[in-house]
């Protein structure tokens, strides 16, 4: 499905009935990491995998990714869609992060909130020359340098020897990310607003959800954001890292079911 926001034509799925569940992908992915949730989810909710701009089939767009532009996406393909009762939002990793603007801009439009693999803490001073070291990379030797750079940090040790076809389809999704995405999600990311002193304002029941391998966010990052939250569970998922939802699918769709189900 497409629908065309103010700058570009975003490309979506929308299936099932119920509270609106909609699922923000990482960088540098795309709304195909949210199959199994698509499917399984799709009962007890409306679930909407967008590709957020130049990601999927989504059209890119000349420009930094700012979190703000890509939460305001997120809003117009809400009214787009004529939904008017407020959403759950789920974000993972760069997904968490315009989770987090679109709470500080549009609040009143969130019933619940799930943060998976991801932090409240804007990039430190190492984390942004890395982020634009990568920029140069991806502007030089294109989306497979930034695949093959990123792979080995993103799924739990098990997973790489067990789950050859799950490695190679994560790939795959990072490959076909273009190179314009890729910049400017690094660019929106390094620039991002931290969102530490926003935690203690999030009013709305929130789900954090995280990988027990996970490589690249920290425990500790996960233990400020529960810490700062006042309606907050955290669930760790074993045997998973950053990507927890595609590879262990079966515990995180029940989690997230059980906090729907709550709701």
């Amino acid at each position: 499905m497409r629908t065309n926001l103010r700058d570009y034509e975003m490309e979506y799925e929308d299936k099932g009935n119920g509270i609106p569940l909609i699922f923000i992908h990482g960088y540098p992915l795309n709304k195909t990491m949210w199959e199994a949730q698509l499917q399984a989810l799709s009962t007890v909710a409306r679930v909407i995998t967008p590709d957020l701009r130049g990601h999927g089939g989504s059209e890119p767009v000349q420009e930094t990714y700012t979190m703000r532009s890509m939460a305001k996406d997120i809003k117009e393909l809400i009214e787009n869609l004529n939904i008017e009762q407020p959403v759950v939002l789920c974000g993972l990793s760069m997904g968490g992060y315009i989770c987090f603007e679109f709470m500080r801009n549009y609040s009143n439009m969130v019933k619940g909130m799930i943060l998976a693999a991801t932090r409240a803490t804007a990039d430190s001073i190492e984390v942004k020359v890395n982020r634009e070291e990568a920029v140069a990379i991806a502007l030089e030797k294109g989306p497979l340098a930034i695949a093959n750079m990123m792979l080995p940090k993103m799924l739990a040790t098990a997973t790489y020897a067990q789950k050859p076809a799950l490695v190679e389809r994560v790939r795959n999704i990072m490959v076909n990310t273009s190179t314009q995405a890729i910049v400017g999600d690094l660019r929106g990311m390094l620039n991002r607003e931290d969102s530490t002193s926003l935690l203690k304002e999030i009013d709305i029941p929130v789900l954090i959800l995280h990988g027990a391998e996970d490589q690249i966010i920290p425990k500790s990052e996960v233990d400020l954001m529960k810490n700062g939250i006042k309606n907050v569970k955290l669930q760790i998922i074993p045997a998973a890292g950053h990507l927890l939802n595609i590879e262990q699918p079966d515990l995180f769709n029940k989690a997230v079911r059980n906090f729907i189900q709550a709701l």
